[in-house]
Protein backbone atom coordinates (compact mmCIF):
# COMPACT_ATOMS: atom_id res chain seq x y z
CA UNK A 1 0.00 0.00 0.00
CA UNK A 2 1.41 3.71 -1.36
CA UNK A 3 2.73 5.36 2.01
CA UNK A 4 3.56 9.40 2.03
CA UNK A 5 7.30 9.34 2.21
CA UNK A 6 7.14 11.79 4.65
CA UNK A 7 5.48 9.38 7.27
CA UNK A 8 8.40 7.60 7.61
CA UNK A 9 9.61 10.67 9.24
CA UNK A 10 6.96 11.07 12.04
CA UNK A 11 7.84 14.35 13.56
CA UNK A 12 8.01 16.43 10.05
CA UNK A 13 4.63 14.90 8.83
CA UNK A 14 2.45 15.73 11.67
CA UNK A 15 4.84 19.35 11.84
CA UNK A 16 3.52 19.50 7.90
CA UNK A 17 -0.44 17.85 8.98
CA UNK A 18 -0.13 20.59 11.87
CA UNK A 19 0.38 23.45 9.53
CA UNK A 20 -2.37 22.24 7.49
CA UNK A 21 -4.64 22.06 10.00
CA UNK A 22 -3.42 24.48 12.80
CA UNK A 23 -1.08 26.70 12.13
CA UNK A 24 -0.96 27.54 15.82
CA UNK A 25 0.06 24.46 16.75
CA UNK A 26 2.98 24.22 13.97
CA UNK A 27 4.31 27.44 15.58
CA UNK A 28 4.17 26.43 19.12
CA UNK A 29 6.02 23.54 18.75
CA UNK A 30 8.64 25.07 16.79
CA UNK A 31 9.34 27.94 19.21
CA UNK A 32 9.36 25.48 22.62
CA UNK A 33 11.86 23.74 20.46
CA UNK A 34 14.00 27.22 19.84
CA UNK A 35 13.05 27.94 23.74
CA UNK A 36 14.26 24.54 24.65
CA UNK A 37 18.05 24.92 22.85
CA UNK A 38 17.84 28.31 24.90
CA UNK A 39 17.07 26.40 28.53
CA UNK A 40 19.76 24.30 27.55
CA UNK A 41 22.46 27.16 26.15
CA UNK A 42 21.53 29.59 29.53
CA UNK A 43 21.93 25.80 31.63
CA UNK A 44 25.30 25.47 30.65
CA UNK A 45 26.15 29.03 31.03
CA UNK A 46 25.21 29.28 34.70
CA UNK A 47 22.41 31.71 33.78
CA UNK A 48 19.44 28.86 34.79
CA UNK A 49 19.50 26.08 37.24
CA UNK A 50 21.51 23.35 34.93
CA UNK A 51 20.49 20.60 36.99
CA UNK A 52 17.25 21.14 36.46
CA UNK A 53 17.13 23.28 33.08
CA UNK A 54 19.16 20.88 30.91
CA UNK A 55 17.29 17.97 31.14
CA UNK A 56 14.22 20.00 31.18
CA UNK A 57 15.23 21.45 27.79
CA UNK A 58 15.92 17.99 26.34
CA UNK A 59 12.37 17.01 27.42
CA UNK A 60 11.24 19.67 25.52
CA UNK A 61 13.12 19.68 22.49
CA UNK A 62 12.36 15.58 22.11
CA UNK A 63 8.69 15.88 23.04
CA UNK A 64 8.22 18.49 20.21
CA UNK A 65 10.28 17.31 18.26
CA UNK A 66 9.17 13.55 18.45
CA UNK A 67 4.84 13.95 17.89
CA UNK A 68 3.56 11.25 15.80
CA UNK A 69 0.84 9.47 14.75
CA UNK A 70 -0.92 7.27 16.84
CA UNK A 71 -3.55 4.88 16.81
CA UNK A 72 -6.21 6.66 19.45
CA UNK A 73 -8.03 3.47 20.08
CA UNK A 74 -4.44 1.49 20.99
CA UNK A 75 -3.18 4.47 22.67
CA UNK A 76 -6.22 5.01 25.00
CA UNK A 77 -7.62 8.29 24.10
CA UNK A 78 -11.26 9.32 23.99
CA UNK A 79 -13.33 11.61 22.54
CA UNK A 80 -16.29 12.88 24.54
CA UNK A 81 -16.34 9.72 26.56
CA UNK A 82 -16.40 7.28 23.35
CA UNK A 83 -13.21 5.54 22.32
CA UNK A 84 -12.46 7.10 18.47
CA UNK A 85 -12.86 5.22 15.64
CA UNK A 86 -10.25 2.62 14.48
CA UNK A 87 -7.95 3.92 12.03
CA UNK A 88 -8.43 7.35 13.11
CA UNK A 89 -5.40 9.37 13.39
CA UNK A 90 -3.75 12.02 16.36
CA UNK A 91 -0.76 12.73 17.01
CA UNK A 92 0.63 12.14 20.50
CA UNK A 93 4.07 10.80 21.68
CA UNK A 94 5.30 7.84 23.43
CA UNK A 95 6.74 9.62 26.40
CA UNK A 96 3.90 10.33 29.16
CA UNK A 97 0.02 11.19 28.31
CA UNK A 98 -0.55 13.07 31.55
CA UNK A 99 -4.34 13.89 30.80
CA UNK A 100 -5.30 10.00 31.14
CA UNK A 101 -7.29 9.09 33.84
CA UNK A 102 -9.40 6.09 33.13
CA UNK A 103 -8.13 3.46 34.62
CA UNK A 104 -8.34 0.39 31.66
CA UNK A 105 -6.62 3.60 29.04
CA UNK A 106 -4.07 4.22 31.79
CA UNK A 107 -3.17 0.39 32.68
CA UNK A 108 -2.42 0.13 28.44
CA UNK A 109 -0.40 3.49 28.27
CA UNK A 110 2.05 2.13 31.30
CA UNK A 111 3.15 -0.65 28.89
CA UNK A 112 3.58 1.76 26.05
CA UNK A 113 4.94 5.02 27.23
CA UNK A 114 8.12 5.26 28.19
CA UNK A 115 7.89 7.89 31.42
CA UNK A 116 4.69 7.04 31.91
CA UNK A 117 5.43 4.90 34.82
CA UNK A 118 7.24 7.18 36.32
CA UNK A 119 5.14 10.17 35.94
CA UNK A 120 1.69 7.82 37.49
CA UNK A 121 3.81 6.63 40.46
CA UNK A 122 5.55 9.61 41.32
CA UNK A 123 4.11 13.13 39.72
CA UNK A 124 -0.01 12.45 39.84
CA UNK A 125 0.71 11.50 43.65
CA UNK A 126 3.31 14.43 44.69
CA UNK A 127 6.20 11.60 45.77
CA UNK A 128 8.62 13.70 43.28
CA UNK A 129 7.94 16.75 45.80
CA UNK A 130 8.43 15.08 48.31
CA UNK A 131 11.59 13.26 47.31
CA UNK A 132 12.61 17.07 46.49
CA UNK A 133 11.67 18.79 49.79
CA UNK A 134 13.67 15.94 51.60
CA UNK A 135 16.66 16.70 49.82
CA UNK A 136 16.29 20.58 50.55
CA UNK A 137 16.04 19.69 54.48
CA UNK A 138 19.13 17.93 54.28
CA UNK A 139 20.76 20.80 53.02
CA UNK A 140 19.03 23.01 55.55
CA UNK A 141 21.01 24.54 58.54
CA UNK A 142 17.66 25.14 60.88
CA UNK A 143 20.33 27.15 63.06
CA UNK A 144 20.48 30.03 61.38
CA UNK A 145 16.15 30.37 62.14
CA UNK A 146 16.98 29.13 65.41
CA UNK A 147 19.41 31.81 66.39
CA UNK A 148 17.49 35.02 65.19
CA UNK A 149 13.82 33.67 65.30
CA UNK A 150 11.97 36.70 65.69
CA UNK A 151 13.30 38.61 62.22
CA UNK A 152 13.89 35.41 60.22
CA UNK A 153 10.21 35.48 60.87
CA UNK A 154 8.81 38.48 60.66
CA UNK A 155 11.07 38.87 57.21
CA UNK A 156 9.46 35.36 55.88
CA UNK A 157 5.95 36.46 56.34
CA UNK A 158 6.86 39.98 54.27
CA UNK A 159 8.21 37.40 51.81
CA UNK A 160 4.73 35.40 51.36
CA UNK A 161 2.99 39.17 50.17
CA UNK A 162 2.93 37.69 46.45
CA UNK A 163 1.82 34.46 47.50
CA UNK A 164 -0.93 35.96 49.53
CA UNK A 165 -2.05 38.55 47.19
CA UNK A 166 -1.85 37.43 43.78
CA UNK A 167 -5.11 35.08 44.93
CA UNK A 168 -7.24 37.47 44.59
CA UNK A 169 -5.74 39.24 41.30
CA UNK A 170 -6.20 35.63 39.88
CA UNK A 171 -9.80 35.23 41.18
CA UNK A 172 -10.77 38.89 40.16
CA UNK A 173 -8.82 37.35 36.52
CA UNK A 174 -11.28 34.37 35.97
CA UNK A 175 -9.28 31.67 37.60
CA UNK A 176 -11.33 28.87 40.07
CA UNK A 177 -10.47 29.18 43.91
CA UNK A 178 -7.87 26.12 43.76
CA UNK A 179 -6.11 27.83 40.19
CA UNK A 180 -5.62 30.81 41.89
CA UNK A 181 -4.07 29.44 45.08
CA UNK A 182 -1.87 27.01 42.82
CA UNK A 183 -0.38 29.91 40.30
CA UNK A 184 0.11 32.00 44.12
CA UNK A 185 2.06 29.81 45.33
CA UNK A 186 5.08 30.72 42.44
CA UNK A 187 5.54 33.93 45.22
CA UNK A 188 7.04 31.47 47.18
CA UNK A 189 9.81 30.54 44.85
CA UNK A 190 9.49 26.76 45.86
CA UNK A 191 9.01 24.67 43.15
CA UNK A 192 8.05 21.56 45.10
CA UNK A 193 5.45 23.30 46.64
CA UNK A 194 4.33 24.83 43.22
CA UNK A 195 4.08 21.14 42.45
CA UNK A 196 2.27 19.91 44.70
CA UNK A 197 -0.19 22.43 45.26
CA UNK A 198 -0.78 22.19 41.70
CA UNK A 199 -1.23 18.75 41.87
CA UNK A 200 -3.93 18.91 45.10
CA UNK A 201 -6.10 21.78 43.39
CA UNK A 202 -5.43 22.02 39.83
CA UNK A 203 -5.01 18.83 38.49
CA UNK A 204 -5.95 20.22 34.85
CA UNK A 205 -3.69 22.84 34.80
CA UNK A 206 -0.82 21.05 36.69
CA UNK A 207 1.15 21.10 34.05
CA UNK A 208 1.41 24.52 32.90
CA UNK A 209 1.41 25.81 36.48
CA UNK A 210 4.41 23.74 37.04
CA UNK A 211 6.18 24.98 33.74
CA UNK A 212 5.63 28.95 34.53
CA UNK A 213 6.52 27.92 37.98
CA UNK A 214 10.13 26.39 37.20
CA UNK A 215 10.90 28.66 33.96
CA UNK A 216 10.08 31.87 36.38
CA UNK A 217 12.62 30.54 39.30
CA UNK A 218 15.12 30.01 37.28
CA UNK A 219 15.13 34.00 36.51
CA UNK A 220 15.56 34.73 40.16
CA UNK A 221 18.69 34.84 40.48
CA UNK A 222 19.47 36.90 37.37
CA UNK A 223 16.11 38.97 37.78
CA UNK A 224 15.87 39.69 41.73
CA UNK A 225 19.44 41.63 41.52
CA UNK A 226 17.82 44.34 39.68
CA UNK A 227 15.12 44.38 41.98
CA UNK A 228 17.36 45.09 44.58
CA UNK A 229 19.06 47.62 43.42
CA UNK A 230 15.92 49.49 42.19
CA UNK A 231 13.99 49.24 45.58
CA UNK A 232 17.46 49.66 48.19
CA UNK A 233 20.11 52.62 47.79
CA UNK A 234 23.83 51.91 46.97
CA UNK A 235 24.46 53.78 50.94
CA UNK A 236 21.79 51.30 51.99
CA UNK A 237 23.51 48.34 50.29
CA UNK A 238 26.50 49.22 51.69
CA UNK A 239 25.23 48.96 55.50
CA UNK A 240 26.73 46.20 57.81
CA UNK A 241 23.48 44.64 59.69
CA UNK A 242 24.07 44.83 63.92
CA UNK A 243 26.77 42.90 65.68
CA UNK A 244 24.55 41.01 68.01
CA UNK A 245 25.37 38.07 69.69
CA UNK A 246 24.70 34.41 68.31
CA UNK A 247 23.99 32.16 70.64
CA UNK A 248 25.52 28.65 69.82
CA UNK A 249 22.54 26.20 68.53
CA UNK A 250 23.70 22.76 69.60
CA UNK A 251 22.72 19.21 67.38
CA UNK A 252 20.32 18.73 69.77
CA UNK A 253 18.07 21.54 69.68
CA UNK A 254 18.37 21.77 65.80
CA UNK A 255 17.12 17.69 66.29
CA UNK A 256 14.39 18.65 68.74
CA UNK A 257 13.29 21.82 66.67
CA UNK A 258 12.49 19.20 63.38
CA UNK A 259 10.71 16.78 65.50
CA UNK A 260 8.19 19.66 67.38
CA UNK A 261 7.99 21.75 64.22
CA UNK A 262 6.98 18.70 62.18
CA UNK A 263 4.45 17.14 64.56
CA UNK A 264 2.96 20.79 64.87
CA UNK A 265 2.54 21.85 61.67
CA UNK A 266 0.94 18.32 60.65
CA UNK A 267 -1.56 18.71 63.46
CA UNK A 268 -2.69 21.71 61.86
CA UNK A 269 -2.44 21.42 58.36
CA UNK A 270 -2.44 17.50 57.82
CA UNK A 271 -3.53 17.65 54.02
CA UNK A 272 0.45 18.63 53.70
CA UNK A 273 1.74 16.49 56.07
CA UNK A 274 3.66 14.46 53.45
CA UNK A 275 5.77 17.30 53.00
CA UNK A 276 6.57 18.48 56.18
CA UNK A 277 7.13 15.13 57.11
CA UNK A 278 9.70 14.93 53.88
CA UNK A 279 11.24 18.58 54.85
CA UNK A 280 12.07 17.93 58.39
CA UNK A 281 13.01 14.26 57.99
CA UNK A 282 15.87 15.78 55.82
CA UNK A 283 16.95 18.03 58.66
CA UNK A 284 16.32 15.25 61.04
CA UNK A 285 18.65 12.86 59.20
CA UNK A 286 21.19 16.27 58.98
CA UNK A 287 21.21 16.98 62.75
CA UNK A 288 21.30 13.63 63.90
CA UNK A 289 24.60 12.24 62.29
CA UNK A 290 22.79 9.73 60.15
CA UNK A 291 25.94 9.76 57.83
CA UNK A 292 24.99 7.13 55.24
CA UNK A 293 20.86 8.41 55.08
CA UNK A 294 22.46 11.61 54.83
CA UNK A 295 24.69 11.02 51.60
CA UNK A 296 21.91 8.64 50.16
CA UNK A 297 19.11 11.56 50.07
CA UNK A 298 22.00 14.64 49.78
CA UNK A 299 23.86 12.69 46.86
CA UNK A 300 21.52 10.44 45.51
CA UNK A 301 17.65 10.99 45.98
CA UNK A 302 17.91 14.87 45.22
CA UNK A 303 20.09 14.19 42.40
CA UNK A 304 17.33 11.57 40.96
CA UNK A 305 14.56 13.45 41.85
CA UNK A 306 16.00 16.52 40.08
CA UNK A 307 16.86 15.00 37.08
CA UNK A 308 13.63 13.02 36.24
CA UNK A 309 11.87 16.39 37.54
CA UNK A 310 13.19 18.34 34.83
CA UNK A 311 13.07 15.85 32.46
CA UNK A 312 9.46 15.00 32.94
CA UNK A 313 8.56 18.76 32.65
CA UNK A 314 10.66 19.11 29.66
CA UNK A 315 8.42 16.20 28.38
CA UNK A 316 4.99 17.75 29.41
CA UNK A 317 5.74 21.13 27.60
CA UNK A 318 4.33 19.42 24.29
CA UNK A 319 2.47 22.16 22.30
CA UNK A 320 -1.04 20.73 22.49
CA UNK A 321 -0.97 21.17 26.47
CA UNK A 322 0.85 24.55 26.60
CA UNK A 323 -2.37 25.94 24.15
CA UNK A 324 -4.63 26.45 26.74
CA UNK A 325 -5.77 29.45 26.83
CA UNK A 326 -5.30 30.22 30.47
CA UNK A 327 -1.55 29.70 29.70
CA UNK A 328 -1.41 34.00 29.33
CA UNK A 329 -2.87 34.41 32.46
CA UNK A 330 -0.31 32.01 34.38
CA UNK A 331 2.58 33.58 33.13
CA UNK A 332 0.94 37.38 33.83
CA UNK A 333 0.11 36.38 37.45
CA UNK A 334 3.28 33.79 37.96
CA UNK A 335 5.70 37.04 37.40
CA UNK A 336 3.44 39.23 39.45
CA UNK A 337 3.23 36.72 42.89
CA UNK A 338 7.43 36.78 42.36
CA UNK A 339 7.60 40.31 42.10
CA UNK A 340 5.51 41.07 44.90
CA UNK A 341 7.05 38.42 46.81
CA UNK A 342 10.41 40.08 46.15
CA UNK A 343 9.33 43.83 47.31
CA UNK A 344 7.23 42.70 50.41
CA UNK A 345 10.54 40.97 51.52
CA UNK A 346 12.89 44.22 51.23
CA UNK A 347 9.93 46.26 52.70
CA UNK A 348 9.96 43.58 55.92
CA UNK A 349 13.93 44.61 55.32
CA UNK A 350 12.96 48.41 55.59
CA UNK A 351 10.75 47.75 58.84
CA UNK A 352 13.92 45.95 60.12
CA UNK A 353 16.27 49.09 59.22
CA UNK A 354 14.31 51.27 61.31
CA UNK A 355 13.14 49.07 64.12
CA UNK A 356 16.77 48.48 64.94
CA UNK A 357 17.76 52.53 64.37
CA UNK A 358 19.63 51.99 61.09
CA UNK A 359 21.69 49.27 62.18
CA UNK A 360 20.13 46.06 59.45
CA UNK A 361 20.77 46.27 55.92
CA UNK A 362 17.44 46.15 53.96
CA UNK A 363 18.71 44.16 51.02
CA UNK A 364 18.49 40.67 53.68
CA UNK A 365 14.76 40.52 53.30
CA UNK A 366 15.24 39.54 49.12
CA UNK A 367 16.17 35.92 51.31
CA UNK A 368 12.83 35.72 52.92
CA UNK A 369 11.64 34.55 49.15
CA UNK A 370 12.18 30.98 50.62
CA UNK A 371 14.13 29.65 46.63
CA UNK A 372 16.62 28.20 48.86
CA UNK A 373 19.48 29.01 48.98
CA UNK A 374 19.24 31.43 45.74
CA UNK A 375 17.77 34.34 46.89
CA UNK A 376 19.69 34.47 50.00
CA UNK A 377 23.00 34.45 48.18
CA UNK A 378 21.00 37.06 45.66
CA UNK A 379 21.29 39.21 49.30
CA UNK A 380 25.15 38.98 49.58
CA UNK A 381 25.79 39.50 46.00
CA UNK A 382 24.48 42.48 46.07
CA UNK A 383 25.72 43.81 49.28
CA UNK A 384 29.22 42.60 48.32
CA UNK A 385 29.08 44.49 44.83
CA UNK A 386 27.81 47.92 47.00
CA UNK A 387 30.83 46.72 49.93
CA UNK A 388 33.20 43.54 49.65
CA UNK A 389 33.54 43.59 53.59
CA UNK A 390 29.88 43.58 54.60
CA UNK A 391 28.92 40.10 55.27
CA UNK A 392 24.58 39.30 55.37
CA UNK A 393 24.62 35.70 54.19
CA UNK A 394 23.73 34.28 58.03
CA UNK A 395 20.62 37.00 58.01
CA UNK A 396 19.82 36.26 54.82
CA UNK A 397 20.13 32.30 55.13
CA UNK A 398 17.96 32.40 58.54
CA UNK A 399 14.89 34.59 56.71
CA UNK A 400 15.59 32.00 53.70
CA UNK A 401 15.00 28.87 55.49
CA UNK A 402 12.30 30.48 57.38
CA UNK A 403 10.37 30.95 54.06
CA UNK A 404 10.43 28.04 53.12
CA UNK A 405 8.62 26.61 56.38
CA UNK A 406 6.33 29.79 55.68
CA UNK A 407 5.15 28.53 52.00
CA UNK A 408 4.71 24.91 53.71
CA UNK A 409 2.33 26.48 55.82
CA UNK A 410 0.33 28.58 53.09
CA UNK A 411 0.38 25.55 51.35
CA UNK A 412 -1.23 23.76 54.15
CA UNK A 413 -3.46 26.19 54.50
CA UNK A 414 -4.88 26.65 50.39
CA UNK A 415 -4.66 23.31 50.21
CA UNK A 416 -7.10 22.62 53.76
CA UNK A 417 -9.66 25.64 52.80
CA UNK A 418 -9.92 24.50 48.91
CA UNK A 419 -9.89 21.03 48.38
Amino acid sequence: MYRDPLELFGGIATLVDSYSRNPLVFWTRIGLILLAFLLVYLGKKGTLEPLLMIPMGLGMAAVNAGTLFLDPVTAGFVNNGAPLAAGARMHGNLFVAPLVTDTGSLVNILQIDFLQPLYTFTFSNGLIACLVFMGIGVLLDVGFVLARPYSSMFLALCGELGTVVTFPIALAMGLKPGEAAAISMVGGADGPMVLYTSLMLAKDLFVPITVVAYLYLGLTYGGYPYLVKFLVPKKLLALPCRKIKIPRITSNEKLAFAVVACTVMCLLFPVAAPLFLSLFLGVAVREAGLTYFTNLVENVLLYVATLFLGLVLGILCSADLLLDPRILKLLILGITALLLSGIGGILGGYVMYFVTGGRYNPAVGIGAVSCVPTTAKVAQKCVSEANPSVIVLPEALGANICGVITTAILTGVYVAFLR
